[in-house]
Protein backbone atom coordinates (compact mmCIF):
# COMPACT_ATOMS: atom_id res chain seq x y z
CA UNK A 1 0.00 0.00 0.00
CA UNK A 2 3.12 2.18 0.49
CA UNK A 3 2.83 3.22 -3.62
CA UNK A 4 -0.64 3.44 -3.74
CA UNK A 5 -0.44 7.33 -4.89
CA UNK A 6 -0.60 9.42 -7.52
CA UNK A 7 2.41 10.14 -9.17
CA UNK A 8 3.85 13.04 -11.37
CA UNK A 9 3.29 11.01 -14.50
CA UNK A 10 -0.11 9.84 -13.93
CA UNK A 11 -3.09 12.03 -15.41
CA UNK A 12 -5.23 14.50 -13.67
CA UNK A 13 -8.54 13.82 -12.07
CA UNK A 14 -9.44 16.26 -14.43
CA UNK A 15 -8.67 13.97 -17.33
CA UNK A 16 -9.30 10.26 -15.45
CA UNK A 17 -13.14 12.03 -15.17
CA UNK A 18 -12.89 13.30 -18.67
CA UNK A 19 -11.91 9.75 -20.22
CA UNK A 20 -14.32 8.18 -17.75
CA UNK A 21 -17.51 10.17 -18.82
CA UNK A 22 -16.02 9.32 -22.40
CA UNK A 23 -15.41 12.90 -23.11
CA UNK A 24 -11.81 12.28 -24.53
CA UNK A 25 -10.46 12.39 -28.24
CA UNK A 26 -8.67 8.70 -29.15
CA UNK A 27 -5.15 9.52 -28.93
CA UNK A 28 -5.51 10.57 -24.87
CA UNK A 29 -7.52 7.85 -24.50
CA UNK A 30 -6.01 5.48 -25.22
CA UNK A 31 -2.97 6.92 -23.71
CA UNK A 32 -5.06 6.93 -20.28
CA UNK A 33 -6.02 3.02 -20.85
CA UNK A 34 -2.30 2.44 -21.22
CA UNK A 35 -2.10 4.04 -18.12
CA UNK A 36 -4.31 2.36 -16.07
CA UNK A 37 -3.09 -0.98 -17.01
CA UNK A 38 -0.14 0.06 -14.87
CA UNK A 39 -1.63 2.09 -12.37
CA UNK A 40 -3.73 1.00 -9.43
CA UNK A 41 -4.22 3.88 -8.05
CA UNK A 42 -5.70 5.78 -11.31
CA UNK A 43 -7.71 2.42 -12.06
CA UNK A 44 -9.26 2.93 -8.63
CA UNK A 45 -9.88 6.68 -9.42
CA UNK A 46 -11.74 5.87 -12.52
CA UNK A 47 -13.45 3.18 -10.41
CA UNK A 48 -14.89 5.73 -7.63
CA UNK A 49 -15.96 7.78 -10.61
CA UNK A 50 -17.85 4.93 -12.39
CA UNK A 51 -19.27 4.02 -8.84
CA UNK A 52 -19.87 7.75 -7.90
CA UNK A 53 -20.83 9.45 -11.03
CA UNK A 54 -19.98 13.03 -10.80
CA UNK A 55 -22.38 16.04 -11.89
CA UNK A 56 -21.59 17.46 -15.67
CA UNK A 57 -19.63 20.58 -15.54
CA UNK A 58 -17.23 18.96 -12.66
CA UNK A 59 -13.69 20.98 -12.98
CA UNK A 60 -10.86 21.00 -10.38
CA UNK A 61 -12.89 23.58 -8.21
CA UNK A 62 -15.66 21.11 -7.92
CA UNK A 63 -16.55 20.21 -4.58
CA UNK A 64 -15.12 17.06 -3.40
CA UNK A 65 -17.97 14.26 -3.21
CA UNK A 66 -18.73 13.38 0.20
CA UNK A 67 -17.78 9.66 0.26
CA UNK A 68 -13.96 10.23 -1.07
CA UNK A 69 -13.52 12.71 1.42
CA UNK A 70 -14.84 11.05 4.05
CA UNK A 71 -12.32 7.96 2.69
CA UNK A 72 -9.29 10.36 2.29
CA UNK A 73 -10.10 12.07 5.36
CA UNK A 74 -9.61 8.79 7.77
CA UNK A 75 -6.59 7.95 5.68
CA UNK A 76 -4.70 11.40 6.68
CA UNK A 77 -6.09 11.13 10.10
CA UNK A 78 -4.10 7.75 9.59
CA UNK A 79 -6.28 5.44 11.56
CA UNK A 80 -4.94 2.51 12.28
CA UNK A 81 -7.51 0.29 13.86
CA UNK A 82 -6.43 -2.81 11.67
CA UNK A 83 -4.65 -3.78 8.42
CA UNK A 84 -8.28 -4.04 6.67
CA UNK A 85 -8.96 -0.24 7.88
CA UNK A 86 -10.03 0.40 4.36
CA UNK A 87 -12.58 -1.87 3.99
CA UNK A 88 -13.86 -1.80 7.69
CA UNK A 89 -14.38 2.38 6.63
CA UNK A 90 -16.08 0.84 3.34
CA UNK A 91 -18.67 -1.44 5.66
CA UNK A 92 -19.00 1.14 8.18
CA UNK A 93 -20.08 3.96 5.50
CA UNK A 94 -22.17 0.78 3.91
CA UNK A 95 -24.31 0.03 7.31
CA UNK A 96 -24.63 3.73 7.27
CA UNK A 97 -26.59 3.81 3.77
CA UNK A 98 -28.43 0.78 4.37
CA UNK A 99 -29.55 2.30 7.78
CA UNK A 100 -31.03 5.93 6.24
CA UNK A 101 -32.56 3.45 3.60
CA UNK A 102 -34.83 1.76 6.33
Amino acid sequence: MQNFRKCEDCPSSVLLLKFQNGGLAAKPGREIERHLVECEFCSTEVGFYSRYPQAEGASETAEIPAPLFELAESLLMNRQRDPSSLDSLLKEKGSLAVDRIK
